[in-house]
């Protein structure tokens, strides 16, 4: 699917420039879930992806969609070794199973939101929960994710076929995306339906497309799903509409509160 340049979220990313998110680092991405007082917090819950028979699906798209976004930036390299991004991605995954690459698509998004959207205040660590539960970081059933993002095999889920404990929903893509022209099926890292990522795909890395295999673009995508209908996720009611509308399960929000706060301590352990 390809993606206008009007999408390019990355390209806010560039634009914020190497010192600045250097700062935004140090100052933030250690400093918690930033959950409000106001959010009860949860009975912890124990890390766990989703079990071979099930696939967490996101919920049904919201409705108004994302304002354009400026067109993306030239931008120079930076020199080997005088990537904080990338540095601190690396320091961090020392101390937490996720990987060092999917660190840096999550921080990205974080990033990029910041800049598009700066009242959502999303933390990355609630996009990794996401991720962790959704396909353990673009791992799920042993896949390794590569240094472009992509797992080293395509992820798909089960048919939602209707049976039970599985939603119905009929295919919606022709199957392009998930291989099944009867039935959909949730894709990529982060779990999109099809439907849903027509809506809000997303280029996160600057290739012109967007693909929900990406875990740029995925998580990219993710951000502005959550970010979406105007919630301020440093809120209680905010933080949990936007997970609850990821997938509508008590449950689940639990697991993500739990496994992003965990990711947020460990990284504030490397600042």
């Amino acid at each position: 699917m390809t993606v206008p340049t009007a999408s390019r979220l990355r390209g806010v990313v560039a634009a914020v420039g190497r010192l600045a998110v250097a700062l935004a680092l140090v100052a933030a991405m250690g400093a918690g879930v930033a959950l409000a007082s106001t959010l009860s917090r949860p009975e912890a819950a124990p890390e766990a992806g989703p079990p071979p028979e099930q696939v967490v699906e996101p919920a049904p798209v919201l409705p108004g969609s994302a304002a354009p976004l400026a067109q993306e930036p030239a931008q120079q390299p930076a020199p080997v070794g005088e990537d904080p991004v990338r540095e601190w991605a690396d320091q961090v995954a020392s101390v937490v199973d996720v990987p060092s690459r999917a660190l840096l698509a999550y921080v990205n998004a974080d990033l990029a939101m910041r800049q598009y959207k700066p009242d959502c205040r999303i933390s990355w660590a609630t996009i990794a929960g996401i991720g962790r539960i959704e396909s353990n970081h673009g791992r799920y059933g042993n896949r390794v994710l590569g240094d472009d993002g992509m797992p080293s095999q395509p992820i798909i889920g089960i048919a939602l076929d209707g049976t039970p404990g599985v939603r119905a929903i009929g295919d919606t893509d022709g199957g392009a995306l998930d291989g099944d022209p009867t039935h959909d099926r949730a894709v990529g890292p982060m779990q999109f339906i099809p439907s849903t990522w027509r809506k809000w795909a997303t280029d996160g890395n600057g290739d012109g497309l967007g693909d929900p295999q990406n875990l740029d673009d995925a998580a990219m995508a993710a951000g502005r799903y959550l970010c979406s209908s105007g919630r301020d996720l440093t809120t209680g009611d905010g933080w949990w509409g936007a997970v609850m509308s990821y997938n509508n399960s008590v449950e689940y929000g639990q697991k993500v509160y739990a496994i992003a706060e965990s990711y947020s301590k460990a990284a504030s352990r490397r600042q």
